[in-house]
């Protein structure tokens, strides 16, 4: 197999937009696209977090904990920071958001929570609880656990009528400034829990927020000291965006890439800006045929590679023709071989 070095194109990639944070006091900042706030990017420290009464535990895995808080008792955070993650040119505007919860909704990388916008429908119903995917670990982007941060990107089109539609937490959340509150439910989710196997091998493939458990995974692995966990395996990340300006968390994984060549590697597909060598848009599942037997080989070979995907449902099949054109060459059925891989835990979809 091949040395597990970052490619050298990754270095080659830069990315020139401009973008604002809103929070104000000593974490105010102007910031590249794609890039973080020093708070953000800093390795912290991070202590085993404190035991929660009353925790209800996933079977599968012990430790997890599953729906602290529920619609009708929500927990209301506070909004410390809410931040652009994109510069000025984006199609669309994404949004970093720190809450405070003060340790009382402990979570663990992988999961996520649910937001209840504030109002009522056009029925007079309290809106349905929307989940967004956690960004932070479990200490949070601040390293004290008392902290969760979401990337949200504001959701906004024209309906059959041609007439402007706004989601409405996604706009709610785009918008809080700091010091509001917002009640969230959760956490839920077990699926794409960050394996606890400190020497495993990991592919991660996003499109836009998706990009959120990922962020976890990483900074818990390599931006965090964790005196109860520490990471000697690998982790290969393939982000797809429309624009350079959209790399969320760009300048972050750079940084952790430098500081962990031999154990991070990142590849962007940017499609409306690359394209493949048939003159083909540069989409997600485009990029990873570049390295496609590469792929195979920590798939199938002793690494025994996970495989977890979060974004756009799209992609999923773009990813499967490329692993069935692979496998089908050794006469093996990448179907039947993805359905073993997610029963021993090895692979998991969160798409929409």
């Amino acid at each position: 197999m091949a040395a597990f070095v970052p490619a050298a194109a990754v270095a080659a990639r830069t990315v020139s937009s401009s973008s604002t944070c809103r929070s104000p006091g000593s974490v105010a900042s102007t910031f590249a696209a794609g890039s973080s706030p020093a708070f953000l990017s800093t390795p912290v420290w991070a202590p085993a977090p404190a035991a929660v009464a009353g925790l209800t535990m996933a079977a599968k895995r012990e430790g997890v904990p599953l729906n602290l808080f529920r619609p009708k008792t929500p927990y209301n955070a506070t909004v410390l920071y809410n931040g652009t993650l994109v510069g000025k040119d984006a199609p669309g505007e994404t949004m970093h958001i720190v809450m405070n919860h003060d340790g009382n909704v402990p979570y663990l990388e992988g999961q996520s929570i649910g937001v209840m916008a504030p109002g009522v429908d056009a029925n007079g119903k309290p809106h349905k609880v929307r989940l967004y995917s956690i960004a932070s670990t479990r200490h949070g982007d601040f390293g004290d656990g008392k902290t969760v941060s979401l990337s949200v990107k504001r959701l906004v089109y024209q309906d059959a009528e041609g007439k402007e539609v706004k989601g409405v937490c996604s706009n709610f959340l785009c918008d809080v400034q700091p010091g509001d509150k917002v009640a969230i439910t959760g956490p839920v989710g077990t699926a794409m829990l960050m394996p606890e196997d400190p020497n495993a091998t990991i592919i991660m493939l996003a499109t836009g927020t998706g990009i959120a458990p990922f962020r976890t995974y990483m900074r818990r692995a390599f931006t965090e000291n964790n005196p109860d966990f520490q990471f000697k395996g690998k982790m290969w990340l393939f982000l797809g965006v429309p624009t350079s300006s959209t790399l969320l968390y760009r300048k972050e994984f750079e940084d952790m890439m430098e500081r962990h060549p031999d154990q991070l590697r990142c590849d962007w597909a940017i499609s409306r800006e690359q394209t493949d060598a048939d003159g083909n848009k540069m989409y997600l599942q485009t990029r990873m045929k570049e390295y496609a037997e590469e792929l195979y080989e920590l798939v199938t070979g002793p690494s025994k590679a996970y495989i977890f995907l979060c974004g756009l449902k799209g992609m999923t099949a773009g990813i499967d023709e490329m692993f069935g054109e692979l496998f089908a060459k050794d006469g093996l059925d990448w179907n039947e071989y993805r359905k073993a891989m997610k029963k021993e835990g090895r692979y998991e979809a969160e798409v929409y």
